[in-house]
């Protein structure tokens, strides 16, 4: 059995297929957690979450958490688009995914996959976090929006028992993330800016083997689509 943590696919369905299948060779034994932002920005979000549950609907353990891309579409499907932060043309392209006019139209499928997805979890040895915790908080978990959008925080090890730390949300260079697993940290941020491909150092979806440290990656094969470069 194998442990993968993978954060941050952000519609690029293809992407996420060619790890999942060809790179890490998911098993039905293995666990694959999923850090969150499965939606929004790239050409196919639709396509992420009907693989993650065409994989659960055979017995695979996947795991999905919620991230602000995840929270901003359930908005977006009770409330309209006010409160999604994307460019009209990434609206587009999320509304084209699932063959809809408007976000309200989201199908109730969707909607209860969305609603479902738990804002963290802990493992014997792993705390698995969208964004990150606020530690200035007496009670950590209470903080949902720090789950989905926090940036730039220190660690209260302590708080967390000493175990260590996955998340996403902010992309980052692979190299700097291949640096922190050499270095043996215990935060790895592991989104590696899949979405942003027309970016040089971002444009990779990766996966963490959980016990081992070893670091899959997998070139953006969604492109080309319209995305504006990461600054």
């Amino acid at each position: 059995m194998a442990r993968y943590a993978v954060t941050d696919i952000h519609g690029c369905a293809r992407t996420f297929k060619a790890l999942v299948l060809e790179q890490l060779k998911l098993q039905p034994n293995d666990e694959l957690y999923i850090l969150g932002d499965l939606v929004n920005k790239g050409p196919d979000s639709k396509g992420v979450i009907d693989f993650v549950l065409e994989l659960q609907a055979q017995k695979y353990q996947v795991h999905c958490l919620r991230g602000n891309h995840d929270q901003m579409l359930l908005k977006a499907a009770k409330k309209g688009p006010k409160n999604l932060n994307l460019t009209d043309t990434e609206k587009s392209l999320v509304l084209q995914s699932f063959g809809i006019a408007q976000f309200e139209d989201l199908p109730k499928k969707y909607r209860k996959f969305l609603k479902r997805l738990p804002y963290y979890l802990v493992l014997p040895d792993y705390y698995l976090v969208h964004a990150g915790f606020n530690f200035a908080k007496e009670d950590i978990f209470s903080d949902k929006d720090a789950m989905l959008n926090l940036r730039g925080y220190e660690v209260d090890w302590q708080r967390l028992d000493s175990k260590m730390l996955l998340h996403g949300h902010t992309p980052t260079a692979l190299h700097s993330i291949k640096k922190a697993i050499a270095h043996k940290d215990r935060k790895l941020n592991l989104d590696a800016g899949c979405v942003y491909y027309r970016n040089a150092a971002l444009g990779n979806l990766v996966a963490l083997d959980m016990d081992t440290q070893q670091l899959f990656i997998q070139p953006n094969q969604d492109r080309p689509y319209p995305v504006a470069r990461k600054s």
